[in-house]
């Protein structure tokens, strides 16, 4: 194995490391060797990283890493690249990209393959870009891939001001969609509904299946995209239209449901299912070509930018999947882990 190296990179670095499985507080600094790019593959000086639902779940032990993944968590970075592996154009060296990584954002510096970078455009700050590719990719292969979402189409999204939500809202406006989204609060219905949402239902005070049938004159939603799972399920299902597609990338609500066939069978739905995680690095790499192609000119321009919550230096880990546990988030999370 050999590398382009455009600086001096320190053989240790600084990352958060899972102590063991639990709470925030079991998350911690640990001084570990610094990765080396290996073929196809570029090194990262890491300025900012994601915090996403995933870490979160690693922390606490239900979601381990996939075989070969780094055991430190983060799955979103920004940064410059300081080094390059063989078969990597020496020119993305110094370049300003983000990532998305199988673990191991959480750190200063961090191993990403070449074809899962985007290049963050010229007045896009590191912050907003690390909070970026998780939530991108994921909306994009689940909704506009696997549910087929067209312009004019209704979805429907639980966690409306989750990172995930907010992403959907952003697309859906751009891609000409039409989004209802469930949210927990009135204030955070207003932000949905201020951040693009077409509706925003409180569903401790309302029922989201007669609010949607409501909304859409009775037709129902074209594409779900499903985090909960459980018994939200079979009360998707109940709001959606004909020939529509449901997909779980989650399942905050538990691993089973009952599934009312008949209705299926009626409306000819399509149920399907997926995580990114553990997909191949070809898969991922054909995804970020076609985001490339498709939804960065939106970045690029502007017209695209992450809904950040808040922003907590590194050290104040513990602090940032506080917040994230607390659920009052609105939009995403970023460590800020060098200048």
């Amino acid at each position: 194995m050999s590398e382009t190296v455009s600086t001096t990179i320190p053989a240790r670095m600084t990352a958060i490391a899972i102590m063991r499985a639990g709470g925030p507080e079991v998350l911690g600094p640990a001084m570990i060797e610094t990765p080396r790019p290996a073929t196809g593959e570029v090194l990262i000086k890491v300025a900012a990283a994601g915090v996403n639902r995933p870490d979160v779940m690693q922390r606490q032990g239900l979601y381990p890493p996939p075989p070969g993944a780094p055991s430190t968590p983060g799955l979103e970075i920004a940064g410059t690249v300081v080094a390059v592996g063989d078969g990597v154009d020496p020119a993305m060296l110094g370049t300003r990209q983000c990532a998305l990584v199988s673990g191991g954002g959480y750190a200063e510096y961090c191993v990403a393959v070449a074809g899962h970078c985007l290049p963050v455009p010229d007045g896009v700050a590191l912050t907003e870009a690390a909070a970026i590719p998780e939530t991108l990719l994921t909306v994009w292969s689940n909704v506009f891939e696997r549910a087929m979402a067209d312009e004019g189409d209704w979805l429907l999204v639980h966690g409306g001001t989750s990172g995930i939500g907010t992403m959907a809202i952003k697309l859906a406006n751009l891609f000409g969609l039409k989004i209802i989204v469930t949210c927990g609060s009135e204030e955070k219905c207003d932000a949905a509904l201020r951040i693009g949402a077409t509706h925003a239902i409180n569903y401790k005070t309302a029922d989201f299946v007669e609010e949607v049938k409501r909304l859409t004159g009775g037709r129902g939603v074209d594409v779900v995209l499903d985090m909960i799972s459980g018994d939200y399920v079979a009360r998707n299902i109940a709001c959606m239209a004909e020939d529509a597609r449901h997909v779980t990338i989650a399942v905050q609500g538990g691993v089973e449901a009952t599934i009312p066939m008949h209705k299926v069978l009626v409306k000819r739905l399509t149920l399907s299912g997926s995580t990114l995680r553990p997909r191949t690095d070809a898969f991922k790499t054909a995804l970020v070509e076609e985001i490339a192609r498709e939804v960065w000119p939106f970045v690029a321009s502007g017209q695209l930018r992450p809904e950040i919550d808040a922003t907590f230096p590194l050290e104040k880990i513990v602090d940032a999947h506080r917040r994230i546990d607390e659920g009052g988030h609105i939009g995403k999370i970023v460590l800020e882990v060098s200048a």
